[in-house]
């Protein structure tokens, strides 16, 4: 197997990706147009270079990008040169955009995968990621290395292209709504003198309980932490790409579109820098040191 591989944009998440991949025996090259982003990533031993052009036909690339416009200008350029047998798009991305690319891929002779993640940047650290994944059966086989190497095996394909972008962005609009309807319920607990961590722990072990419950809201609220490394301004993204997807099919979510109108006010709010787990300085500011954002 051709163990070389290119990895397009190297944050919190393509960075921590690159490095997986590289103590697992690949070749890694990288690009980010982060000056600081490629500095980061040759400091853990990454091959970085100044232009994503300069990765055109690597025989596999991953891809942690912001949008799917970037995804889309991205891959053209990855296909300019032969060579490329698989690219694994992690963005969560649109099912549109994955479904034009992994045609586009078809036909020059490689395979594109949408497989957005979910694990956070320890997950990617660690190789233990859990990936949606949506594509042929024929693109699966040519991007597994990729897709074992930052998974540990651990992804579902859960139809064709695009398949892994619509159910990665209802994870995310759930967990969106799971992060407002918890910090209202502690808020309720701590008004009624119980501990708002004696709370979720209680709540966590029963059938109201979630990952929210168990690990976000003591590890990065109640501690006052706010360091997930996934932005506000991604996750109302997400949320409102999440309703988007729903209109395109003639669904009306009404919950996931009422906790998406939270999601935007709170970006409103705070910025889209903020960490995500800030949404409780909206929902829930009782449980925050910082309080209520200023209005």
């Amino acid at each position: 197997m051709n163990q070389h591989v290119a990895v397009v944009g190297l944050g919190s998440m393509g960075g921590a990706m690159a490095v997986t991949l590289h103590r697992a025996g690949w070749q890694v090259s990288g690009f980010d147009p982060s000056p600081v982003a490629r500095s980061a990533a040759e400091a853990a031993g990454i091959r970085t270079v100044d232009d994503v052009g300069h990765l055109a036909g690597t025989p596999y690339a991953v891809l942690s990008l912001p949008s799917a416009g970037v995804v889309g200008t991205t891959v053209p350029v990855l296909l300019s040169r032969p060579g490329t047998l698989a690219i694994v798009d992690t963005t969560t991305s649109e099912p549109a955009t994955s479904a034009s690319l992994s045609s586009l891929a078809a036909d020059q002779g490689a395979a594109f995968v949408d497989a957005p993640v979910s694990g956070g940047r320890d997950g990617a650290a660690e190789g233990r990621l859990t990936a949606f994944v949506g594509a042929t059966e024929q693109a699966l086989d040519a991007a597994r290395p990729v897709l074992e190497a930052l998974t540990g095996g651990q992804y579902e394909h859960l139809g064709g292209p695009g398949s892994g972008n619509v159910v990665k962005l209802l994870n995310n609009v759930l967990a969106a709504a799971n992060l407002v309807s918890v910090g209202e319920a502690l808020a309720i607990a701590k008004a009624h003198g119980v501990d708002p961590a004696m709370a979720a722990a209680g709540i966590s072990g029963a059938s109201g309980g979630s990952q929210v419950s168990a690990a976000m809201y003591p590890k990065w609220v109640l501690t006052g932490a706010h360091d997930s490394g996934f932005s506000m301004g991604l996750m109302a993204r997400d949320a409102a790409l999440a309703i988007e997807i729903a209109a395109q099919r003639g669904e009306r979510p009404e919950l996931l579109a009422a906790a998406n109108q939270r999601w935007q006010a709170a970006l409103a709010a705070l910025g889209s820098g903020a960490d995500f787990t800030e949404i409780a300085r909206t929902v829930a500011p009782c449980l925050t040191s910082e309080g209520a954002p200023a209005a």
